[in-house]
């Protein structure tokens, strides 16, 4: 097998508060002169944890838990990057860094792998509130999106069980920029839509490596999703679109996404439903199944015949 390497890489995103650094992170087989060409891979996380942990895990005796290794070992270049205050990126900033800040950090990123690798277009994948980052990515940038996947997604927060919960805490998330977080609040990730989707193992390794990183999160994202949904529109989303959706995941309801999905205008788009999967998919125990399903959507053959809808 060949080797997969990681390369760091760091960008300054400018702001009227001053430069934000952020944190870049690129695996790929081989050596780095091969790789011009390659499809390239952007992984967008969530709410609650940096980028590393979600998108390049280890866990022994758990192969592929890296979804990076696991795509380049496929040909394809693998970038993730922490959105600011999460993380190896800068957490300066008296802010609360909501979604809008996080559509601007994947600007500021893939502004740099442009310049460095010559790479301007992504397959883009997104879970939970790094869906929704980058679903506003692609609406504002739909040049640099090729395809988009959109995991644990929500639209407007309608009937969504998880969100009509944390509701109940939005005055907390409001008085404060940022929130702490420990190794009980990553079990509840797991515990509060079906426990039995995930092994001890796995999400052990996983609050290991969120809490190497961070001990707050900031609150941006949590208000967003409680108080300001929806921040993305359907209809200006063109790119196609693959909307990803955990049997048990309890952020969004099912018509809700539907709703959101009928609206998106590109004919090529679909909805799958993962089974036995609540909402951090890549932790799962069936998370080789969502890999299949996102490789078969980002490898999916250009249509040779399409026409103007009637």
């Amino acid at each position: 097998m060949t080797p997969i390497t990681g390369v760091e890489h760091r960008t300054t995103k400018h702001t009227p508060d001053g430069e934000v650094r952020l944190y870049l992170w690129e695996k790929f087989a081989g050596s780095a002169d091969e790789q011009r060409g390659k499809p390239a891979a952007l992984f967008v996380h969530g709410s609650s944890m940096a980028s590393t942990p979600t998108f390049d895990l280890t866990v022994p005796g758990r192969p592929d838990s890296s979804v990076m290794d696991w795509f380049a070992a496929r040909g394809f270049v693998c970038w993730c990057v922490d959105m600011e205050g999460y993380g190896r990126s800068a957490k300066h900033r008296d802010i609360y860094c909501d979604i809008a800040n996080g559509a601007a950090d994947l600007a500021a990123a893939t502004d740099y792998i442009a310049r460095a690798r010559g790479v301007t277009s992504f397959h883009t994948y997104g879970i939970s509130s790094g869906a929704l980052r980058a679903a506003l990515f692609a609406q504002q940038h739909p040049e640099r999106v090729s395809r988009l996947a959109l995991d644990a997604f929500v639209w407007t927060g309608a009937g969504a069980p998880t969100l009509e919960q944390r509701r109940k805490k939005l005055p907390e998330f409001l008085a404060s920029k940022r929130r702490p977080i420990d190794r009980k609040f990553v079990y509840s990730i797991f515990e509060r839509d079906h426990p039995d989707c995930a092994d001890r193992a796995t999400v052990d390794a996983f609050a290991d490596a969120i809490l190497a990183l961070d001990d707050s999160m900031p609150n941006g994202t949590y208000i967003d999703m409680c108080s300001r949904l929806p921040v993305v529109d359907p209809a200006k989303i063109t790119v196609p679109t693959l909307v990803l959706r955990g049997q048990f995941d309890g952020i969004a309801s099912m018509a809700d996404l539907i709703d959101f999905f009928v609206r998106l205008p590109s004919p090529d788009k679909q909805f799958t439903v993962m089974n036995g999967i609540s909402h951090a998919s890549f932790q799962q125990k069936n998370y080789k199944m969502v890999y299949q399903i996102l490789h078969a959507y980002f490898t999916q053959p250009a249509p040779v015949y399409t026409a103007a809808s009637h």
